[in-house]
């Protein structure tokens, strides 16, 4: 069997920066039509930023970040009023728009219009921490009928990219592995599925401060006293949670924390294979030469690559000799004609996985961000972490956290994994 160990030395590091990103992250909104468990922006009437203030903010990554693409962002950027202009703004800048939504007012004449207007993909999140009317108390495997309608919607218009984020709570992470077998049945649609672990945005045994200022949390909408308390996932826990039925999953690239370099904040893996079977995930080196190359020709990293370029995944093994994952799955693949003619008769893709642990926080009080985010916004003629604008909003800084009790044991609890539903899951 492969050695299927994995650290910061045998994995790629990706080469984003606050300065040089694959991706910047635009909010043109706060409302939202949906209420998310673990959200971490509160739900804003009202709160459509004017294109000309938009315009602004897009000045600001131009000026200081190169970028592949924008992510347009919220709340719920399809309630925006001038959701086109904005599309089309980002697009006449350079970038390629990729909408992050909820997906529910999404219809195929608007979506038909956002084409028209130069969208080049979707991520949708889904997930059962939501409160979606006909939906409530389904779990993640039944929402697959709601995932499966948005991404046959966008595939009908064609040539779009599609992608799937779902937070993870220690309540619905059995379902995770069925999920990842999931979107391998529908590679033709899916081109990316992301796990977000949920953290928690303020801890008890923690006091906050803005500036000198002693902090009530009760100012803060995602300090909710009816959330239950859960215990924290890490990256390399999820990978073993999806081994259960993927044996040979592979990172080949991550993000490092600012604090804990040895932390996977963004934890990236790519796979070649179709419907009927995994061929095998790349190594680190495939992932430097697309990151790479992508630079050289255009400048900026990349992120969301075309439907086009991942159904070619087959010319991918010509890059055999310089991969030992693709070069497994070029074996892999040649020596289905005998074993699975169906899987060596059928189109093959390159899908992937990302996993993120976002903000850890350290026993010291200190916070483990995400080195090289993708998901830097502009507040205030400034580059700033999109998942702490609340404090921006609140206070006009960054909070800061001293431990209550320096002797207090402040680690979360430890995450046990229900093996027993895993099978079970498994079976069905």
């Amino acid at each position: 069997m492969d050695d299927l160990t994995f650290t910061p030395e045998t994995l790629y590091r990706l080469p984003w920066s606050l300065a040089d990103n694959a991706i910047s992250w635009l909010e043109p909104t706060s409302q939202c039509n949906l209420y998310c468990d673990g959200c971490y922006r509160e739900n804003r009437k009202n709160s459509h930023l004017p294109l000309d203030e938009i315009r602004q903010q897009l000045l600001l990554f131009k000026k200081n970040r190169k970028t592949d693409s924008v992510s347009i962002a919220g709340g719920e950027p399809l309630m925006h009023p001038h959701i086109l202009e904005i599309v089309k703004m980002v697009k006449e800048m350079g970038w390629k728009p990729v909408i992050n939504t909820n997906g529910e007012l999404l219809t195929p004449e608007l979506l038909h219009k956002l084409k028209q207007a130069g969208v080049t993909g979707f991520t949708f999140h889904i997930d059962s921490g939501q409160k979606r009317a006909g939906w409530n108390g389904k779990n993640e495997l039944e929402l697959n009928e709601l995932r499966y309608k948005l991404a046959k919607m966008l595939k009908t218009e064609g040539n779009l990219s599609c992608s799937f984020n779902m937070t993870v709570y220690p309540e619905n992470m059995q379902y995770v592995p069925e999920l990842v077998k999931w979107s391998q049945e529908h590679i033709d649609m899916i081109h990316l599925m992301v796990f977000i672990l949920y953290r928690a945005a303020f801890r008890n045994e923690y006091d906050y401060y803005a500036g000198k200022e002693k902090i009530s949390l009760d100012n803060l909408f995602y300090n909710k006293e009816d959330s239950p308390e859960r215990s924290e996932l890490t990256s390399p826990q999820l990978v073993d949670l999806i081994r259960t039925v993927e044996p040979n999953f592979m990172p080949c690239a991550f993000l490092n924390g600012t604090i804990k370099p040895d932390t996977f904040k963004w934890l990236l893996s790519g796979r070649i294979a179709n419907k009927h079977q995994v061929f095998a995930y790349v190594g680190p080196k495939f992932m430097e030469l697309a990151q790479t190359f992508k630079h050289i020709f255009t400048d900026s990293y990349m992120a969301y690559a075309s439907p086009a370029i991942i159904k070619r995944a087959r010319s991918y093994f010509l890059l055999s000799f310089m991969d030992k994952g693709v070069l497994k799955a070029a074996k892999e693949y040649f020596r289905t004609f005998i074993s699975n003619p169906k899987a060596f008769f059928s189109r093959v893709y390159y899908q992937s996985i990302m996993i993120i642990q976002p903000v850890d926080h350290l026993e010291n009080g200190e916070m483990n961000m995400c080195d090289g985010c993708p998901d830097i916004t502009a507040y205030d003629n400034k580059l700033v972490w999109s998942c702490r604008l609340e404090e921006l909003y609140k206070y006009g800084e960054w909070m800061r956290a001293t431990p209550k009790n320096a002797n207090e044991n402040s680690k979360s609890p430890k995450i046990e994994i229900n093996t027993d539903k895993i099978e079970e899951q498994k079976k069905k």
